[in-house]
């Protein structure tokens, strides 16, 4: 089966939910509320069990061919994090109408803002560690892994969930190489909030960028790192973006 494995919750408007780098539970984790008034869709991006492996790595432009026939199907409002906004942003510029509104939380989008030099610093320790995985640099290393939100990244040994997280990521393709069409998504109308955590000054020029960039509604929702959904307060500002969209009923 070439599907992906799609978790459904709850009751009302469709709310997908599109991970990163690390799987539904932790990414979404402090969010349960949103099932009381909203049917919550959340997608196993390829590459995490139970959805199928990925073919040679994980792929920015595979994502956007798994989502692009989730969007059709379901016409969501989508929350996307990290990673997961790579794909959920190549779909819907290709197919605005798939989607009711985008909510972007942490891109690593570096072409907003490529000559920043917070950004090409993330950028750097953000390819190194995609490329050489455990091998990278260790500075380097802890350093991505703290602000990906990885636990127990002291001084000693990494824990292994974190260096089975590492090999997975491994050889993922490189963030710097997307190009989205930004003037189609803000063409099409799609009602956009983008979020970040107020933890890397990297991702709060990314968001600016790409906030300014689509005329999106802009949130820093900080207390929870990189994994903001989990931030207080964050699912009532989400619900409250939500419900204003036109078609959405309240």
């Amino acid at each position: 089966m070439d599907d992906l494995v799609v978790e459904r919750v709850g009751r009302g408007p469709a709310v997908m939910l599109v991970h990163g780098g690390a799987g539904p539970r932790t990414t979404w984790a402090g969010m349960a509320a949103l099932a009381e008034r909203w049917t919550v869709l959340s997608v196993y991006r390829r590459g995490f069990e139970p959805s199928p492996p990925v073919c040679e790595r994980h792929d920015f432009e595979v994502d956007a061919a798994d989502l692009a026939a989730l969007f059709r199907a379901h016409r969501p409002h989508v929350v996307a994090h990290s990673y997961g906004t790579l794909g959920t942003l190549l779909a819907a510029a290709r197919d605005p109408a798939s989607v009711r509104s985008l909510t972007i939380i942490e891109p690593p989008l570096y072409f907003v803002a490529p000559d920043d030099p917070d950004v090409v610093r993330l950028r750097g320790i953000g390819d190194a560690v995609l490329t050489d995985g455990l091998a990278a640099e260790p500075d380097s290393l802890r350093e991505f892994l703290t602000l990906a939100g990885s636990p127990g990244i002291g001084p000693g040994p990494l824990p292994e969930p974190v260096r089975a997280a590492v090999r997975r990521a491994q050889y993922a393709r490189l963030p710097g190489e997307i190009r989205i069409d930004l003037e189609a998504l803000r063409a099409g109308g799609i009602p956009a909030l983008v979020v970040s955590g107020a933890h890397t000054a990297g991702l709060e020029r990314i968001c600016d960028g790409l906030a300014a960039a689509l005329g999106a509604e802009r949130l820093i929702a900080p207390g929870a790192g990189h994994f903001v959904a989990a931030a207080p307060g964050f699912t009532e500002r989400l619900e409250r973006f939500l419900i204003a969209v036109p078609d959405t009923p309240r």
